[in-house]
């Protein structure tokens, strides 16, 4: 995975670590990530899915590692992985949900960590109730749009507002 070698290996062990000790690779790995992106600026792929309940809330998520915002569930791509599979495999391994339909929001070039990103967003909706890995995800909570969770990060919000643009 472009960009993501600590995340790979803390990735590869995660079964053989328990669970709090995994939170504890997961920031260090986090810091130290930031740094050899601002150092390398690798070109990131990630995807971000708005996921939706029957009733058309959002849900959104806490990472164990990095600031305390609640985002939107997200995740890299894999070196010759599809975006649309690259979301289907983070929300089963973070939030144990199978994505059905799959509808496209908008495609984003941005910087994070002063690294050059392509983000895919899409949004599918789910009847499944998300269970949190406990690793990386630690909350999960569906939210309606107009009692958003506070405080969110300003990627998290340009990828709400480009979704409620399509919504229309």
């Amino acid at each position: 995975m472009p960009g993501r070698p600590l995340a790979v290996c803390v990735h590869v062990m995660r079964h053989l670590l328990p669970k709090p000790v995994e939170r504890v690779a997961l920031k260090v790995a986090y810091r130290l990530r930031k740094h050899w992106r601002q150092i390398a600026r690798p070109q990131l792929h990630a995807i971000t899915v708005i996921i939706r309940d029957p009733a058309g809330r959002v849900l959104f998520i806490r990472h164990s590692y990095g600031p305390a915002n609640w985002t939107l569930p997200s995740g890299g791509i894999a070196r010759k992985e599809a975006p649309e599979d690259a979301a289907r495999r983070e929300m089963h391994e973070e939030l144990g949900v199978s994505l059905g339909e799959m509808t496209a929001v908008d495609t984003f070039e941005e910087t994070v960590s002063g690294a050059p990103q392509t983000a895919h967003v899409f949004t599918a909706a789910i009847e499944d109730e998300p269970q949190p890995d406990g690793r990386e995800v630690i909350a999960a909570q569906f939210f309606a749009l107009d009692q958003l969770p506070d405080p969110l990060s300003v990627l998290t919000r340009r990828r709400l507002d480009a979704y409620l643009r399509m919504a229309g």
